[in-house]
């Protein structure tokens, strides 16, 4: 397999590295991460943050702990896949395509991890705690349970947390409503089966049975599109007061993108998921802290 040559290890007859060899690297190396996915739940933490009322230093934090915490979990997913999606062909990845070293992406995903500790703490104990939870629990999905029927629970628990890391770093610590943290964890299993649904035969070829392969791509499909529909029924129909016309359009909406979608294998369902995350995250930005207890 041909790697893209450094200034640490020259190209080939010992000269210099091309001048664009570098850039191409540090591109390679933010696409082995899953920039989509790594985003979206960075730019949810930021919606989110700005929606319960954290101040910009606290709002700062919590979002550079998301993002490093999102990175580490890119990066060892796809050093983890590494054998795998040689065997399928994934010429998409950079490091089938050799485009990165293996030991760059570790050391990557390494970095990240351990940057992500201190970051995740700035925010109190009992905060960083739920944070570092939630990602210990990706890292046990790529290293282990993706394979096994437990496949859903790592992103439930994760993006359950996830409103529990903004909260707790308020004043007085409280927890999230109970609404919002049921409504973060469907819609975290949701994406799980989406994420799964565009490499279902190429999972299984390489010996990936989680809780999406076992059910079948049809079945996963219509659980995946109930769980999505769940969070934003969830979302919109929690908390306390009377429902908006933005509340009843995104669920009738997200209903009909569920419907939509259903059979689909490829990857419009797990756009549908983030397109319905952004809409719920502008749900949480029109109705603000007003949603939150006060402290």
């Amino acid at each position: 397999m041909q790697q893209t040559p450094t200034a640490a290890r020259p190209a080939d007859g010992g000269r210099p590295a091309p001048a664009g060899a570098r850039p191409a690297a540090a591109v390679a190396l933010l696409k082995a991460c899953h920039p989509l996915p790594t985003a979206a739940v960075t730019l949810f933490t930021a919606a989110l943050a700005a929606a319960v009322g954290r101040d910009l230093p606290g709002a700062v934090f919590t979002v550079a702990a998301v993002a490093a915490g999102q990175l580490s979990v890119g990066w060892c997913n796809d050093r983890v896949d590494l054998r795998r999606d040689v065997a399928t062909g994934r010429r998409d990845k950079p490091l089938v395509a050799g485009a990165v070293r293996p030991g760059v992406v570790t050391a990557a995903a390494l970095t990240a991890l351990l940057l992500c500790v201190p970051l995740s703490l700035a925010a109190g104990v009992p905060a960083g705690c739920a944070h570092l939870c939630g990602v210990a629990a990706a890292w046990a999905y790529n290293l282990r349970l993706k394979s096994t029927a437990w496949s859903w629970f790592p992103y439930a628990l994760a993006f359950g947390l996830l409103p529990a890391f903004v909260t707790l770093g308020l004043p007085g610590t409280p927890w999230p409503p109970a609404w919002l943290t049921a409504a973060a964890a469907l819609l975290g299993a949701g994406a799980h089966v989406a994420n799964v649904l565009p490499d279902f035969d190429d999972d299984l070829a390489t010996g990936v049975a989680g809780l999406p392969h076992r059910l079948g791509p049809r079945r996963a499909a219509a659980v995946g599109g109930l769980l999505v529909l769940g969070s934003t029924a969830a979302l919109v129909l929690g908390p306390p007061g009377r429902v908006g016309p933005y509340g009843w359009a995104l669920l009738a909406l997200t209903a009909a993108g569920v419907l939509g979608t259903s059979g689909r294998r490829g990857r419009v369902p797990f756009l549908a998921v983030l397109a319905v995350a952004a809409a719920d995250v502008t749900l949480l930005l029109v109705r603000g802290a007003g949603l939150f207890p006060p402290v």
